[in-house]
């Protein structure tokens, strides 16, 4: 039997919603045909955004979304990509399937794609931009911060102000380079350190609009960037960062062989969950070297690229990243959001790779068709979590070694709602869960499913949603605050309790 304990005694943590982030990139399909049509297509659109895309994703209540990469970040320039489109230059995407680039997707277009993904009671969904360190200047950032956030008289706000926008955007998330260790500028920790500290200088505060900086943080286990970046940013010359990011893919193969997303046997299916869990040894070491220099905590873990990384769907260009979407991934999806809960103490944000069409998308299109990936029905059950009270857990659970066979997070929300969330890998059997709430003594109200009769099921535009959130039927008895359930194979459930 597994066995976890909720210690609401111990609960001391928000979740905050931005770990249910996301990330978009000029790369394939993401944005053109993704995101943006045009506002002269047949796709229904406002503004050139689609809008069935647009409903799908303030359905998950998205929090934030990072743009515009991403490797493409470090050789953008964003002035590129204001002012009449007729006349915004083109450019060769040299990172992502050598297409032309024609910029008619640029700083206004995505801010008002995040003002669209705003929901009417005030949460916003957070625009996250990451600037160009690797190819860019100072100038060009600072410049970019001014123009989107300067309420005043000065070149970029009077330059905003004729390109139509009035009233600045507010944007508070700014990253600084992206994988500057690699396509970023392949650049030295310590290289990459003094580089953030000058641009982080010229990041200003406009108004009440303070600057969240994002340090260029690790690639997976290097350690050493960490230990740099945090002497170099957070000890004696004072704490310049508000986060440091981490990126982290879950790829069952090797990168010249990732394997396919949709035809895997069991041992690539248990594969693919050990890389995912992987993700918890990395916090846990990365967040010890952020104690040892930031013991207050001032300083987030933010991981703005997470997710499965496969070899691309047969036909497709290579460079486009296209691929499809399993149960297999939902189970992904639950092994991290359980992770990060977890940590929520240090995990401020995470934003998985991405959004549409790439990687491990939510959303596919084809034309004018939408279909919502399994990847899509983790993030809407999950968002029970967003800014709510993480409660602690303790499990006991079988293994698949070294990965636990069941993976579990536990929240309570502002209505006194708790929310409990678990993941089971073993593809064959069932299992039995006892769960133990320590200092309450909730009642079981319902819960939701996702799962599937194989595991290389997945939504097809021919076949619709085979794969996606259902009641959950399955027997749960409850007795002196104790919760008992079988677990069904290959599922990931959320359990609501009052």
């Amino acid at each position: 039997m597994n066995k976890i304990i909720v210690n609401a005694a111990e609960a001391n943590a928000r979740i905050s919603r931005h770990i249910y982030g996301h990330f978009s990139e000029h790369l394939g399909r993401c944005i053109y045909g993704g995101y943006w049509v045009g506002e002269d297509s047949p796709i229904p659109n406002v503004r050139g955004i689609r809008k069935d895309v647009v409903a799908a994703l303030k359905k998950i209540r998205i929090p934030n979304l990072r743009w515009p990469g991403g490797c493409f970040a470090d050789e953008y320039h964003w002035k590129d990509g204001i002012g009449p489109r007729s006349e915004r230059p083109r450019m060769i995407n040299t990172h992502w399937g050598g297409v032309i680039e024609d910029n008619s997707f640029g700083t206004h277009e995505f801010l008002d794609l995040c003002e669209q993904l705003s929901e009417p009671d005030g949460q916003r969904c957070e625009p996250y931009i990451c600037g160009n360190v690797g190819s860019g200047t100072v100038q060009e950032l600072s410049q970019w911060v001014e123009y989107c956030n300067f309420d005043g008289v000065s070149p970029m706000a009077d330059l905003r102000k004729k390109n139509g926008r009035e009233e600045p955007w507010r944007v508070r998330f700014w990253g600084i380079g992206n994988e500057s260790w690699g396509c970023g500028g392949n650049m030295t920790p310590e290289f990459y350190a003094d580089n953030y500290r000058r641009y982080a200088t010229y990041t200003r505060r406009y108004g009440d609009t303070a600057p969240y900086k994002i340090a260029c943080g690790p690639n997976d286990s290097n350690y050493n960037w960490t230990r740099v970046l945090m002497e170099k940013t957070c000890g004696e010359r004072g704490n310049a960062l508000n986060g440091l990011s981490l990126h982290c893919y879950t790829v069952p193969g090797d990168w010249s062989h990732k394997g396919s997303a949709t035809q895997f046997n069991e041992a690539e299916w248990f594969l693919t969950m050990r890389k995912a869990y992987f993700m918890d040894e990395l916090i846990r070491k990365h967040s010890a070297i952020m104690d040892e220099f930031d013991p207050k905590r001032r300083a987030a873990l933010i991981v703005d690229e997470w997710g499965t990384w496969f070899d691309v769907e047969p036909g497709t260009n290579p460079g486009f990243l296209y691929q499809q979407n399993t149960l297999r991934d939902a189970l992904v999806a639950g092994i991290h959001f359980n992770i990060f809960n977890n940590h929520c103490e240090r995990v401020g944000m995470a934003n998985i790779a991405q959004t549409i069409n790439v990687l491990q998308s939510v959303i596919l299109t084809e034309g004018a068709s939408m279909l919502l990936t399994p990847t899509y029905h983790a993030f809407d059950m999950y968002k029970v979590h967003h800014d709510a009270l993480m409660l602690p857990v303790h499990i006991e659970s079988e293994s698949f070694a070294p990965v636990p066979v069941v993976t579990a997070s536990a929240s309570e929300d502002d209505t006194r709602k708790i929310h409990v969330s678990l993941t089971n890998i073993d593809l064959k059997n069932e299992q039995t869960v006892q769960i133990d709430f320590r200092g309450i003594s909730p009642k079981y109200s319902g819960g939701w499913i996702i799962t599937s009769e194989n595991m290389c099921d997945h939504n097809t535009f021919d076949e619709g949603e085979k794969v996606k959130t259902r009641e959950f039927t399955g027997a749960v008895s409850t007795e002196n605050g104790k919760l008992k359930l079988n677990l069904p194979s290959k599922s990931v459930v959320t359990l609501e309790l009052t």
